[in-house]
């Protein structure tokens, strides 16, 4: 009976322990759903599910990189920061058995310091040590989406990259340049980043990937998307004419890689950059423009304006944020990062409020304003540049790494500014030879600067450049330096022309008895060619009042002097490439003819009109006669 009954206690015994290992386990399977919930909430980190499952070699996983542009410039690595036992069945992953990595104790024990050290940041009274408990802090507070969600840089995950990161010790599994791909992974919780950024040829240097962390099972090949975009600079210039029209520049819709000026006319720039998709990831954001001007533009003092942009809404940015400066034909517009506590964009405020919405969908514009000088180049004429006209080239460095001082540098982004040249030739027009001192001015006719005259020489007294539109108080008391004065060739130069409509008068006729030419008026009409910044076409016309006009010619002449009509030649009037347009002006010249015998001729008259007299009182005479006869 006693027998029997131990023997019952014991089945009890062993029944008990084995619901015990039950509960046990239901436990541990609860654990592990949870730990899958790290699987599903952590595998947010880029990595692309394959449509078919792809087997390693034997030995571990492989992790691919998938990045058309940059894949084969930049390098990548990984460290595993969990090992584990990976199980996937009908679609659904499960880990378990989850341990801290490291090739060894002291690695193991530097990567469970960066984890906890990071939840601490977050969670000040956490205390575990444990590799399960950290698992499931992170599955629980990632608070991460999706795929395509951004880890933000208070994230507990980004801190966790920041730390691995600032441990050198720490081993990383690296690829290779040309080679995106990293091979014998086992099975576990690993974390990817950009080791080194690439700049392929054409292409802005490469930004480093936000963390990415993926389950890897130690068998299956794993394409990884790096998680990040690459800023990118676009500069834009609008026309003068367009300026004028435009209630609001931010918001004109003329904006474009070419336009045309006179010397000394304002004209406004535009850039505008872009931010990386990996925005949030950063603690701080440097972000420099850098636009070289040529030699024929100057900088206006004081010009920059700078916006941050979101949903077609510009928010002016306080210019305490950021600095400018203009050395060398340099301007530059710097948000610094540095050791004073500025943070790049991190640390803009708006200008007046201080509220500023930043993030990877913001565009930063610049505004600001340079004109042509003295040394405009004119049309193509250029060897100093690719492009023709005047351009200025902006590139734009920014912050690359979330977990480092690295900046990047976008390609470069040009716009060019054009003026002309009128070589205006005054010529006399029955021997269509040059005339010297004649005089004339030049006004625009165009609705923006209508009867503003042109320039012909400089006047530092009067704060006037040689070519530049100026306003005159009197039309009656002109200034000298609004005259032109043809040389001794009959040739006046006038450099620095605006596209549009001018109108010429004669105010003094050369030496001689010549006849003053009436007014006319001419128009620039260029066509450029947007890929190659360049004068492809340059046509100029006379109004159409003044086309039937007979001493007016475009070009060269074509010599039949004689016939009191002006004629140039085909396709001389314009020189495109060159930028320059010829126009002829005559005058027609007075000539008193000789006439001989003139005395006789005036003695003729002379005698001829006192016989006259004498006829005229010998009637007079003779009628008085008369009539006192029949009188008496």
């Amino acid at each position: 009976m006693l027998r029997h009954r131990q023997m019952m206690t014991d089945q009890m015994g062993i029944k008990q322990k084995a619901e015990e290992k039950k509960m046990s386990m239901s436990k541990n399977i609860a654990r592990l759903a949870v730990t899958a919930g790290l699987t599903a909430a952590l595998s947010f980190g880029g990595v692309m599910a394959p449509v078919t499952m792809a087997f390693a070699a034997e030995g571990g996983s492989t992790v691919t990189f998938s990045d058309s542009d940059y894949a084969k410039s930049s390098t990548y690595k990984g460290i595993q920061i969990f090992k584990a036992k990976v199980t996937t069945t009908n679609g659904t992953t499960t880990v378990s058995g989850i341990e801290w990595a490291g090739a060894d104790t002291t690695e193991q024990q530097a990567i469970q310091q960066a984890v906890v050290n990071a939840i601490r940041t977050i969670k000040s009274d956490y205390s575990s040590t444990n590799a399960q408990d950290a698992a499931d802090y992170l599955s629980a507070n990632a608070h991460v989406s999706g795929t395509s969600e951004q880890v933000k840089n208070d994230n507990v995950l980004s801190l966790i990259a920041a730390n691995l990161e600032k441990n050198t010790t720490l081993t990383w599994k690296k690829t290779s340049e040309n080679s995106a791909q990293l091979t014998d992974l086992s099975a576990g919780y690993w974390l990817f980043l950009t080791n080194t950024s690439g700049e392929p040829d054409g292409k802005s240097t490469d930004a480093f990937t936000a963390p990415v962390y993926a389950v890897i099972d130690g068998t299956s090949a794993t394409t990884i998307k790096p998680k990040k975009s690459v800023p990118t600079v676009e500069k834009k210039i609008l026309d003068d004419a367009d300026a004028a029209k435009a209630t609001d520049i931010k918001s004109s819709q003329a904006w474009k890689d070419v336009a045309d000026s006179q010397i000394g006319q304002e004209v406004n720039y535009k850039l505008t950059g872009k931010i990386a998709s990996n925005y949030a990831t950063f603690d701080a954001y440097a972000y420099k423009f850098t636009d070289n001007l040529s030699t024929g533009l100057d900088y206006v003092d004081n010009s920059v304006e700078v916006y941050a942009l979101n949903n077609n809404t510009y928010t002016k940015i306080s210019s305490t944020s950021y600095s400018v400066s203009f050395q060398n034909q340099k301007l530059t517009v710097d948000f610094p990062v540095d050791n004073n506590g500025n943070k790049g964009l991190k640390s803009a405020i708006a200008d007046g409020t201080g509220t500023l919405s930043i993030d990877e969908n913001t565009e930063i514009v610049v505004f600001y304003k340079a004109k042509l000088n003295k040394n405009a180049v004119i049309g193509n004429n250029t060897t100093e540049h690719t492009v023709g006209g005047n351009p200025n080239t902006v590139k734009l460095e920014y912050s690359n790494n979330p977990y480092g001082n690295d900046t990047g540098e976008t390609i470069e982004d040009t716009v060019a500014d054009f003026a002309f040249k009128l070589n205006l030739n005054k010529v006399d027009q029955g021997t269509e030879k040059g005339l010297a001192g004649a005089v004339f001015t030049i006004q625009s006719a165009d609705a923006n600067t209508q009867d503003q005259y042109i320039a012909s020489k400089d006047d530092p007294t009067a704060g006037v450049v040689a070519g530049q539109l100026v306003t005159v108080a009197d039309d009656n008391d002109l200034p000298g330096y609004v005259k032109f004065t043809s040389d001794k060739d009959g040739k006046i130069p006038v450099s620095g022309l605006d596209a549009g409509s001018y109108r010429v008068t004669e105010v003094q006729t050369p030496d001689g008895p010549y006849t003053k030419a009436n007014p006319f008026t001419f128009t620039i009409t260029p066509t450029y060619d947007d890929a190659t910044m360049k004068v492809k076409d340059l046509k100029a016309e006379v109004s159409a009042a003044d086309k039937v006009r007979t001493d007016i010619a475009f070009g060269t002449l074509d010599g039949k002097a004689g016939d009191n009509v002006l004629h140039g030649q085909d396709g001389t009037g314009t020189n495109a490439a060159a930028g320059e347009v010829t126009i002829n002006i005559g005058n027609t010249k007075s000539v008193g003819l000789p006439l001989t015998g003139l005395n006789g001729v005036t003695f003729t008259w002379i005698a001829g009109g006192a016989v006259l007299c004498i006829g005229v009182a010998h009637l007079i005479r003779s009628r008085k006669q008369a009539e006192e006869s029949e009188q008496e």
